[in-house]
């Protein structure tokens, strides 16, 4: 089954629920329309936004995850389902008894993935991988040497030169990679919480107030990608947060990665990371299912086919193909 990434970004709409539609109205006049199944997830960007309950509930009732955007396109909030899998709490129960070793095992992966990614989106652009491939050995359990880090102080100078600083509150580059996020963060919030795992329990993010930390745990191996799209963009001299530039961050979930499974939909290969993540818990398998990091597998990511979008006439509310759902 296909979704869609649904993306709110003009002021002033009214979203409910009409049969199994979710429409979007203005002044009393409709917008557009997407069935409820279709959605996968839903981005709601826009300031004056008013919501039926009926809509809400369709949705998580679907597994569907609403992200409520702040400043800058970061998510503010995330309103998701409490019951998504038939063996949730089989499942969480596993979680919750996680020795710390497997915990630092796992995050151990997770960076060498994340710093192999990274290697990747340079060497897709002919910037040299050396720099990020020589830390990966030196990752040690639970990262206990902090190479993550070291690794974003070369890599982010590497990917948009020296003068580029990371700030979430930043415009530009910083902007649309927070745009980027949101969409991935979302993509896998959805499929982890299909799995049945709880999103607040980590394997390494320790803020007190991110309910989400199992989440930004995943997300690292992936974020690479959202840095190689918005270098692409960069590139082409798009630097705005507009309707086209959110088109082609929310359609990078439908290209093509490398994957053990072979060539697979970044949603695909997030589904069963998250889902080798419930098996690890759970003593059937031991390491996670992670994207392949070779240049030629970005490169190829970045020149890959995605399915059309739909939107608007003036962009305001974009519909955005994303996601291949949960069987």
């Amino acid at each position: 089954m296909i979704g869609r990434i649904v993306e709110i970004a003009g002021d002033s709409r009214y979203l409910h629920k009409d049969r199994g539609f979710l429409v979007v109205s203005h002044r009393d006049v409709e917008q557009g329309r997407v069935p409820l199944d279709d959605v996968a997830a839903l981005i709601c960007n826009a300031h004056g936004l008013v919501y039926s309950n009926n809509m809400l509930l369709a949705l998580v009732e679907r597994g569907c995850p609403i992200v409520l955007c702040g400043k800058n396109h970061m998510p503010a909030g995330i309103i998701c389902a409490v019951d998504s899998h038939h063996r949730q709490g089989a499942r969480i129960d596993a979680q919750v008894a996680a020795s710390l070793p497997t915990k630092k095992r796992l995050w151990q992966d997770i960076v060498r993935s994340k710093l192999g990614m990274q290697a990747a989106t340079l060497g897709a652009y002919g910037l040299p991988e050396p720099p990020l491939r020589a830390l990966i050995p030196k990752v040690t359990s639970g990262d206990a040497r902090n190479m993550e880090g070291v690794g974003a102080r070369r890599y982010w100078s590497l990917l948009f030169g020296k003068q580029f600083r990371r700030d979430q509150d930043g415009d530009g580059i910083n902007a649309l990679l927070n745009y980027g996020y949101t969409v991935l963060r979302a993509t896998i919030a959805r499929h982890l919480l299909a799995t049945g795992l709880h999103p607040g329990l980590p394997l390494h993010h320790a803020n007190d107030g991110n309910a989400l930390r199992l989440v930004d745990d995943l997300m690292e191996p992936f974020r690479p990608l959202v840095d190689a799209q918005v270098r692409q963009l960069a590139d082409l001299g798009r630097y705005e947060v507009d309707a086209g530039n959110k088109r082609e961050l929310a359609l990078m979930m439908a290209r093509g990665i490398q994957t053990d499974e072979g060539l697979s939909p970044v949603t695909v290969a997030i589904e069963r990371m998250c889902l080798s993540l419930a098996q690890v818990f759970e003593k059937q398998r031991k390491n996670l299912a992670l994207p392949h990091d070779k240049a030629a597998n970005v490169s190829a990511w970045l020149g890959s086919k995605a399915m059309p979008t739909e939107a608007d006439d003036d962009g305001a509310d974009q519909t955005l193909p994303a996601i291949a759902d949960e069987a």
